[in-house]
């Protein structure tokens, strides 16, 4: 075994650089983050040969001293922090003061600053291969340039794990987003090869921010976009959540920010999955741009090398309080809401001659946050329903005896009309809540009825367009939520097994089987240590009698590991209720009549998630006069 010897400093920098410099994007990263910790007001990123020729990262910042310029390139030397107690309440980017140490010994670095108190600027250049410092004067404005040429020229070995310049210029596109997204009061300009690709102002209002996040993330997201505003518990959670309609085959446009900082962590993934999962389609993803803010003392940013992660002090508070705002501000979404943003795209898109359409809606940038308020549903008793064939018929009331009728008819699957109660699990619970009345000249969200196209589709008119609504995809998720409303209404029944399953886990399971016992019988499992490695499973919920149990209390424990918490039982259940719900709903080929379709419209209008059944599918959607007259070539 060879003796013990401190490493070099040029190797001790190397080896830093393996962890902080992974590719010319984590340059960008850092320098950009020391420029926003400086207070720039304006950051511009220059590139050539996607990173690996040259990166320059210029800011207005406060600058470094002169005599503070050779430090700066040392290991563990930085102004952000000074002791243990600032460690623990980081209000920074970066802390460790490494990071230009770890670059300059893998690159030839160059950096000018001047500060406000000097009258002149001040340069400092350093080499991977002896790493001394060479200080000269400069000419510059109050602000840093730091030039970072020829990375991995001294490490080829790492220069041939590099991509193409295509794919590593992507990543330094990435790295930029995430910091203009992150900080919207600075100002963000991206050049590659000597070609403009960003160019972005600060942004101070909401409609400037929204514009920025259009550049960065597409016009789509935005004009799909809820805003979200709530706060509880000294947390505040703000942003943009797109709906579920707007979905991506990929985790790709997914941006979550703990105080300024971008972070990727499975706690907050879980908990917006755990949000989505009754709304999206098969293995799709939401988007996002949310913001969190908590008290800088109660998250630990000390855990990755490139602090992309981070611990929550109360991981669990963290995680409900996202998992509830969002599934919250989802539920309350309702047709009028996609309405306004569907007319705001279809006439914007057209002629400004078509005002007095285009007024009928504004787009989700000029919509007030989610507040945690829900919207009262716009829902009529009235509704003037309209002859086949384009024939409209006389104004008639609708009353509930008709809806009565209406869902009598439909019958199957537990559920009911709104004027009798919910068959569910053979106990009669209360009826659903009923729907105010709107002003009888006022225009419900979906508009009135006016034909079935082959016994599918309902065809429905309004101010805004044609609306075409999947009948058997919209009454699915109405029955869907009122099962789910009723299930909650009432406790979940247990039912015990008449021969006790065995099962063998680990000693870690059983442990954590016996310590959270009340909270595994609250979720209708009863399950008892019978050994250092052996659990017995007495009582199953009655509705899942007929589920793997084995399975399930495998993945209730997996949670309960992972999370500190499972949602696994509550998960399948539901996925059991969707299934009773599409059993239950009216199937394709059934003729409904004129007062059968507005009543189904109404209920729509009133139900959480009515945009997508419980696969995820839309089951509806709005053609807008804009859109027609276009097919047409009218006004042309």
């Amino acid at each position: 075994m060879p003796s013990i010897r401190l490493l070099s400093p040029r190797l001790a920098n190397q080896i830093a650089a393996g962890e902080v410099v992974e590719r010319p994007a984590s340059v960008v990263k850092e320098l950009v983050e020391n420029a926003l910790d400086a207070g720039a007001d304006r950051v511009e990123v220059e590139v050539e040969q996607g990173g690996v020729k040259l990166i320059r990262v210029r800011d207005d910042g406060c600058g470094i001293a002169e005599s503070d310029l050779p430090l700066a390139l040392s290991r563990h030397a930085t102004s952000k922090i000074a002791s243990l107690d600032d460690l623990e309440s980081v209000v920074s980017l970066g802390f460790r003061g490494e990071a230009l140490a770890s670059i300059s010994s893998v690159s030839r670095l160059a950096l000018t600053s001047r500060t406000v108190e000097h009258e002149a600027a001040s340069r400092v250049e350093v080499e991977g291969r002896d790493m001394d410092a060479r200080i000269s004067p400069a000419a510059h404005p109050v602000g840093t340039t730091v030039e970072v040429r020829d990375l991995f020229f001294n490490t080829p070995a790492r220069r041939k794990f590099l991509r193409t310049e295509k794919t590593e210029f992507n990543h330094v596109e990435e790295c930029v987003r995430r910091q203009a997204l992150s900080r919207f009061d600075a100002g963000f300009t991206l050049r590659h090869n000597q070609r403009v690709v960003h160019n972005l102002r600060p942004a101070d209002s909401v409609l400037d921010k929204e514009r920025r996040i259009a550049a960065l993330c597409g016009q789509k997201f935005i004009d799909s976009a809820v805003v979200i505003d709530a706060e509880a518990t000294g947390l505040r959670l703000w942003g943009w959540v797109a709906l579920p309609t707007f979905s991506r085959s990929q985790a790709d446009l997914q941006y979550f920010f703990v105080n300024g900082r971008v972070i990727r962590d499975r706690l907050v993934a879980h908990a917006v999955r755990q949000a989505y999962r009754d709304v999206l389609y098969n293995n799709r993803h939401p988007a996002f741009v949310l913001y969190l803010e908590v008290d800088p003392a109660t998250v630990d940013v000390n855990v990755h090398p490139t602090k992309h992660e981070v611990r929550f002090r109360d991981g669990r508070l963290v995680h409900d309080f996202i998992f509830r705002t969002l599934h919250k501000a989802l539920a309350d979404v309702r047709p009028d809401d996609h309405f306004r943003g569907a007319v705001a795209q279809s006439f914007g898109r057209e002629t400004a001659g078509q005002g007095e359409a285009a007024s009928a809606g504004s787009g989700y940038g000029s919509q007030q946050p989610w507040t945690g308020q829900p919207a009262v549903p716009s829902v009529g008793e009235h509704a003037p329903a309209s002859g086949f064939g384009g024939q409209s018929a006389p104004q008639q009331e609708w009353r509930a005896s008709d809806q009565m009728a209406f869902y009598k008819s439909l019958g199957g699957g537990g559920v009911s009309g709104p004027q009798e109660s919910v068959s569910f699990g053979g106990t009669a619970v209360a009826p659903l809540d009923q729907p105010g009345s709107l002003d009888s000249n006022e225009e419900p969200p979906l508009g009135y009825a006016i034909a079935q196209l082959h016994g599918i589709y309902i065809l429905a008119q309004s101010s805004a367009g044609m609306i075409v609504v999947d009948m058997h995809a919209a009454h699915e998720r109405i029955t869907y939520e009122r099962m789910k409303r009723a299930l909650a209404e009432q406790d979940l029944k247990s039912q015990p097994l008449l021969v006790p399953l065995s099962i063998a886990v680990s000693q870690k399971e059983a442990a954590l089987a016996e310590t959270h016992g009340d909270n595994l019988q609250q979720l209708g499992l009863q399950i008892e240590r019978i050994g250092p490695e052996t659990l017995a499973i007495r009582q199953v919920p009655a509705l899942l009698r007929g589920a793997d149990t084995e399975q399930l209390v495998r993945d209730v424990l997996s949670d309960l590991i992972e999370h500190g918490q499972s949602d696994r039982v509550e998960a399948v259940t539901h996925e059991l209720l969707g299934t009773m719900a599409c059993h239950g709903s009216v199937r394709a080929n059934r003729q409904l009549t004129v007062p059968e379709m507005n009543s189904l419209l109404r209920d729509m209008e009133a139900t959480e998630r009515s945009g997508q059944c419980n696969h995820g599918r839309p089951t509806w959607t709005l053609v807008t006069l804009g859109e027609l007259d276009k097919l047409f070539l009218r006004g042309r």
